[in-house]
């Protein structure tokens, strides 16, 4: 991949690029690199896949298994006092 360089970039222009990559806590090369996708219009073609490979195991709990779920899990929530 070739690396190009930006001279005389606008205050304006780096600000709104830095909070970008703050907001989406990724690096400013990445967020450059995001905003010159989407504006040739590229990015939308590469759009991260969402993977359904666990979709079998994922889902909504009824209020019954919830419970169930608090009370076995409740016991490794306690701290124990001896090791603090």
């Amino acid at each position: 991949m070739k690396a190009i360089t930006l001279r005389n970039v606008p205050a304006a222009v780096e600000k709104a690029i830095r909070a970008k990559a703050r907001q989406k806590r990724i690096s400013v090369n990445k967020a450059v690199l995001e905003l010159l996708q989407e504006r040739v219009g590229i990015l939308e073609n590469q759009k991260k896949t969402r993977y359904r490979d666990l979709d079998a195991l994922a889902g909504s709990w009824s209020a019954a298994e919830g419970k169930a779920f608090e009370k076995a899990v409740g016991a490794a929530r306690r701290i124990d006092e001896d090791l603090w």
